[in-house]
């Protein structure tokens, strides 16, 4: 069904159901699964914490080196409260459980809160993304290599103990 959109809306800049992405600063996502993250931690460091035009939750830059070449890689973090500019950062399986660390489901304790979960292993953040959002880790079973959530909207989720999160 077509509705008649007014004159001088026609000629001005663009749709009005388009949202204006210029002065988004990039997608949100933990670090690719890489070795040093399956098997130890790698570093980080937090180089300034931005706030990101159509999204609630302010985002942190932060500063990998890159394992495989001898170069410097920016990731984009939700910033969970509590991180702050020169703050590092930790991401692997034996990373510390401090706020902003990233690790494995299966190695945080119950209870703990934990936000931009993934869903499958791998693909870098899916579930409590949104500013103030936050999962609570209910139960392991370390037999199947499952974990047990709850999500924001009161759900209880299934996945894998080798899914990331970031603590806090």
């Amino acid at each position: 069904m077509y509705r008649r959109v007014i004159r001088n809306q026609r000629k001005g800049a663009g749709s009005i159901f388009t949202s204006h992405t210029r002065l988004r600063q990039g997608a949100a996502k933990l670090r690719t699964l890489d070795y040093a993250e399956r098997h130890g931690y790698i570093r980080g460091i937090v180089k300034q914490i931005v706030h990101d035009s159509g999204r609630g939750a302010p985002l942190a830059k932060v500063v990998f080196r890159d394992p495989y070449k001898y170069r410097l890689r920016e990731e984009i973090f939700i910033a969970n409260e509590g991180v702050h500019t020169g703050q590092f950062i930790y991401a692997g399986k034996k990373a510390s459980l401090n706020v902003g660390n990233v690790l494995p489901l299966g190695s945080v304790p119950e209870g703990t809160i934990v936000s931009n979960v993934e869903e499958k292993p791998g693909d870098r953040g899916a579930l409590a993304r949104a500013s103030g959002n936050y999962v609570i880790i209910i139960g392991h079973n370390p037999d199947e290599n499952k974990t047990r959530v709850r999500l924001p909207s009161g759900a209880k989720k299934v996945i894998s103990s080798d899914a990331r999160g970031v603590i806090g």
